[in-house]
């Protein structure tokens, strides 16, 4: 079982992210369960979505102890890091997160910077991001997520989404 939690600022999309990512879970077979909570701002307050896959039934629907912590800002670096498994790894938007918090397994990706310059809009952070989280940690295959991401996004920003999810990949380092 892996729990995961991505975070950042509303309006990063980092819940549509943790949703397309269950949902690549369940189409390969496994059990998944995605939860979100957000501030009441709708955008710039912390949003936190969180994502449990397994290949046996989850019987509690919380993550307790994330193995995987996607911090989309340094905000949410500093709130949701608190109880990443000491073994857990750790991903970060590094110019968001100039600060992060000290964990062996750290990867650090200029998530915004790249949707940005290969994209052209920061809108697809979120897809770079996930891109790079399924690199980093195998736990869903490259072809799953595209098809996912396909049929989650507007179908005008498919080829964009795609790349955006590529780029991802590409900036993890195994």
């Amino acid at each position: 079982m892996k729990q995961l939690r991505f975070s950042g600022s509303g309006g990063q999309g980092v819940i549509t992210a943790a949703i397309i990512l269950a949902e690549a879970a369940v189409n390969e077979g496994k059990q998944a369960i995605q939860s979100q909570s957000y501030g009441p701002e709708a955008r710039g307050g912390a949003s936190k979505a969180e994502v449990i896959i397994s290949d046996k039934p989850i019987y509690h629907p919380k993550v307790l102890a994330p193995d995987i912590l996607l911090a989309m800002t340094q905000q949410a670096a500093e709130k949701y890091c608190h109880d990443l498994k000491e073994d857990g790894l750790l991903i970060i938007d590094e110019d968001l997160v100039p600060t992060p918090p000290s964990f062996k397994n750290t990867i650090s990706v200029p998530i915004t910077r790249l949707a940005v310059e290969e994209i052209g809009k920061s809108l697809f952070a979120n897809i770079v991001a996930l891109g790079a989280v399924v690199h980093a940690t195998g736990l869903v295959d490259f072809e799953t997520i595209k098809a996912c991401v396909a049929d989650r996004v507007p179908p005008h920003t498919i080829d964009q989404n795609m790349k955006a999810l590529q780029v991802g990949w590409d900036a993890v380092k195994k």
